[in-house]
């Protein structure tokens, strides 16, 4: 995708590719805190959940990865569907004082009222709010850990990749890896396949 909307801030060659660690205490833990981030270069989208393909422009893309920071919401319906979320959750934890500082939901883009779902992923990042103990009292008073989620949104690749424990029918239309190699070949009408 190549660096498109906030992601000018960057000087040319680098690349965004923070651990989950990062994007909690130098990011989301700043936001929440009310304190100035440098660089700043992840956008706030507002209190409206997006449709995944019109982040472009719009978010921090880096990598097929586009970035936000938005308010928590209830209802996460947008224009043309709504984001579901998973029964997957994972502590993210200090790597220096092992302390558990956030949390990482996922949620999967489901388009229509059916919610037919679709490649498009969100993990959503949130602080724990024993993130802020060891800060002053001033700094507690502003931080407020409910309020803001930091957004991480990308395409899952096919089936061959790894599952997010989600479930799926098993009504066995499912194509294994090497169906779907056979299905991306551009000759097509050469192979025959049975009925």
């Amino acid at each position: 995708m190549g660096d498109h909307g906030c992601s000018g801030n960057l000087p040319p060659g680098f690349i965004f590719s923070p651990s989950d660690e990062e994007l909690i205490l130098h990011f989301l833990d700043r936001k929440a805190s009310l304190l100035p981030c440098h660089p700043d270069i992840i956008p706030d989208l507002g209190l409206y959940p997006q449709d995944p393909w019109q982040l472009e422009g719009r978010a921090l893309s880096s990598e097929n990865q586009w970035y936000y920071f938005s308010r928590v919401m209830e209802n996460q319906a947008t224009g043309n569907g709504f984001w579901k979320p998973l029964d997957t959750e994972e502590p993210i934890f200090s790597s220096s004082a092992g302390k558990k500082v956030g949390l990482k939901k996922y949620l999967v883009y489901c388009i229509g009222p059916e919610g037919v779902e679709t490649n498009w992923m969100m993990q959503e990042y949130h602080l724990c709010s024993s993130n802020s103990s060891g800060k002053s009292y001033k700094r507690k008073q502003k931080l407020d850990c409910s309020k803001w989620i930091l957004c991480r949104v990308y395409q899952r690749e096919g089936s061959c990749s790894k599952s997010l424990n989600h479930s799926s029918d098993d009504d066995g239309t499912e194509l294994s890896c090497l169906d779907e190699m056979f299905l991306s070949m551009d000759d097509l009408d050469d192979i025959s396949f049975p009925n």
